[in-house]
């Protein structure tokens, strides 16, 4: 009885199965494009796995594709590698001609051999090389530690202490080096390679061993899907530097190597920013202004950094083995970015409202505001009319943020509860239609309702009535990354007016985009965005392409209506990601003249919340049933879900409430139809 290790002797340890099935020319070492999936990237290759004594493919861009030559045959081929395994080895003995059958019993047996047969062993031609671990010694950490390379880093970035390591030179001579405490050796892991780093040795610091890759990226494994920004350094050790200060970074072989478009190109799609941050020394500083220069079409900067550039104090791994910190590059970061937005930072200036210097008085155009609230990460609409009391309801809601420490005396939110800005981060307020002096106005009664004797440095207001749509937005964009990187983040950002950054608000293709960029701001910098939209809602649902679109993406949506009795304003909900807003309490404020604010008043009773709930429904049912006769009990909860952008475990609490209040009723089809109260 023999196993699979006949069928791998016979075909040079599984070499000749990828051959035959990939169906293509390769080099084992070599990246190419993998044939299992729509592969883009050359990122996949054949090696030889020492462990299991065979061929492998591995997949640098999907993990999930890598394995030996059977599970490769049994993905090829639709099978299931554990329950088809003998259906697997008997194809491929049948199509490589092999001297192997197999029985039911899934345990494989030869056959008489031809006493002339011999296997033929391929010589691949990749550099010989090995290398015999060790333990990493106190002195070699604490080599290490000076820049801040903790055990648990050098781990992450298959980092290991080398106590031989022998291969071959050029002309094809062995040789060995062995680890010392004056000459400590370690290796750089890759597949199918090393990179040893002797940081001792002046005449031999670097040193390789198996097939190098084509493009060598060190750290790219490491990197997060999505972020603000990624480095790009000289070496390895400046790469785990700032990964141990909470830094994405990567670096190629030298500050000199050709970096592929491609790998850029997908640097720009996961971070806002690539930053070169290579040596100070000269090669360095003109190897980074030449990057910069070559790649002038993407996103990208540079730093320098304020080091001497001399063999010991040159690199990132330098300046923090220094002592300066995270917060030094921080300041770098801050800095370079200032630099970059100066055009930007001209425009911010000259529409940033300073409280201490109050415009002129001017008369009021529009007097109207809409306030969000929401979770960071995501976007939160305000919508309403106007007279309802948007203006207050704003004051209070940034009011609420302007608290930065715990020693505070209560605050009327208008019955919200909002979170302080214990963190000092940023908290931006654009407004597009407002005057100048408005808004002043504007942030004299917000600063009285916090209690607050000044203004904090955090709160900005900035007034972009003047500026064109196109302006408006660059401003947004630039400012909130500007801002981000000046505080350490963003709390809260306010959009006044968020159908005035596009030409039409029932422009489908314009709304789709503006909300989209604008989610993908408040992902990026993890913050709430505040989206106000100027229409008044129809019950439950947004008008226009851009209140469709913000009815998809926002977490919550909240209007602000005058009650029946005037004296009031209402805020109720109009979507609430998990849960019916429908079920959610309505709070209302009034003015009250002694303290010459709005304030809470409590909620409306239960009552006037079951009669908001049937008269939005009765809405709804109407305009189902406008267009249609009836429908069956899928269609309309589908279609309940798809306008109310609920769940459809809501939709059908709703079907049940309309069936048993008269909205809707059933025909002798049991389909559904428009009951009494809808009146079509």
């Amino acid at each position: 009885m023999i196993s699979k290790d006949e069928i791998l002797e016979r075909t040079n340890r599984g070499l000749d199965v990828f051959k035959y099935y990939l169906g293509m020319p390769f080099k084992p070492g070599k990246n190419f494009r993998n044939p299992l999936y729509e592969d883009k990237n050359a990122s996949c290759n054949i090696y030889f796995d020492k462990h299991s004594m065979m061929f492998k493919m591995k997949d640098f861009g999907n993990e999930g594709y890598s394995g030996d030559c059977f599970w490769f045959v049994a993905t090829l081929k639709g099978m299931n590698l554990k329950t088809d395994f003998v259906s697997i080895i008997n194809l491929i003995a049948k199509d490589l001609h092999l001297d192997v059958v197999t029985d039911s019993k899934q345990s494989l047996h030869p056959i008489r051999r031809n006493k002339e047969a011999t296997i033929q062993i391929i010589e691949v031609d990749v550099p010989i090389y090995e290398i015999v671990e060790k333990t990493f010694t106190c002195s070699e950490l604490e080599y290490w530690q000076q820049y801040g390379i903790t055990k648990v880093v050098l781990d992450t970035f298959h980092v290991s202490s080398v106590n031989v390591f022998k291969s071959v030179n050029r002309n094809n001579e062995p040789f060995k080096i062995k680890s010392s405490e004056i000459d400590p050796v370690f290796a750089y892991k890759g597949l199918g390679y090393v990179k040893i780093y002797r940081p001792m040795n002046k005449k031999y610091r670097f040193l390789y061993g198996g097939e190098m890759p084509d493009t060598y990226c060190f750290g790219f494994e490491q990197l997060p899907n999505k972020g603000d920004i990624v480095f790009i350094t000289g070496g390895e050790k400046d790469v785990m530097s700032l990964y141990a200060k909470g830094f994405h970074a990567l670096c190629f072989n030298s500050e000199t190597a050709t970096i592929p478009i491609q790998i850029i190109e997908m640097l720009e799609r996961k971070f806002r920013h690539i930053i070169f941050l290579y040596d100070s020394d000269e090669t360095g500083k003109r190897e980074s202004l030449r990057q910069c220069s070559t790649l002038s079409g993407h996103n990208v900067i540079r730093i320098e950094l304020p080091l001497p550039g001399t063999k010991k104090e040159k690199d990132i791994s330098d300046f923090f083995a220094s002592g300066k910190t995270k917060s030094d590059l921080q300041a770098l970061i801050t800095g370079a970015l200032e630099k970059y937005y100066s055009n930007t930072l001209m425009l911010i200036k000259s529409c940033e409202m300073d409280y201490n210097n109050p415009p002129q008085n001017s008369k009021t155009v529009v007097s109207v505001n809409n306030v969000p609230l929401g979770t960071y990460d995501n976007l939160l609409c305000v919508t309403g009319g106007e007279g309802t009391g948007k203006s207050n309801f704003i004051s209070a809601i940034i009011a609420g943020t302007l608290i930065e420490v715990d020693e505070y005396s209560e605050i009327d939110t208008l019955g919200l509860d909002i979170t302080p800005n214990f963190k000092h981060k940023a908290i931006l307020h654009y407004d597009t239609e407002q005057s100048e002096y408005q808004l002043y106005k504007n942030m004299t009664k917000t600063l009285k309702r916090s209690g607050l004797s000044h203004m904090p440095d955090s709160y900005h207001s900035f007034y972009l009535a003047s500026l064109s749509r196109k302006e408006r937005l660059n401003i947004i964009r630039d400012s909130m990354d500007l801002y981000y990187h000046r505080f350490g983040g963003i709390h809260l950002v306010v959009i006044d007016g968020i159908a005035d950054l596009i030409r039409s608000a029932n422009d489908e293709a314009e709304s789709v985009a503006i909300v989209d960029e604008l989610y993908r701001l408040a992902g990026i910098y993890r913050t709430c965005i505040i989206c106000v939209l100027h229409f008044v809602p129809n019950g439950i649902k947004l008008r226009g392409h851009i209140g469709s679109e913000l009815q998809r993406k926002a977490a919550a949506i909240i209007s602000i209506e005058k009650d029946d009795n005037p004296v009031y304003s209402v805020v109720k909900a109009i979507k609430v990601r998990d849960g019916s807003p429908l079920d959610v309490p309505l709070l209302q404020f009034s003015w009250d003249t002694d303290k010459d604010m709005h304030i809470f008043a409590g909620e409306k009773p239960v009552e006037d919340k079951e009669r908001r709930k049937r008269n939005d429904l009765i809405n709804v049912a109407k305009e189902i049933f406008y267009t249609r006769k009836s429908l069956s009990y899928s269609e309309l909860s589908e279609l309940l879900c798809e306008m109310l952008d609920v769940k459809e475990r809501t939709s059908k609490n709703y079907i049940q409430y309309m069936k048993s209040n008269g909205i809707i009723s059933q025909n002798t089809y049991n389909n559904y139809i428009a009951g009494k109260l809808c009146n079509i």
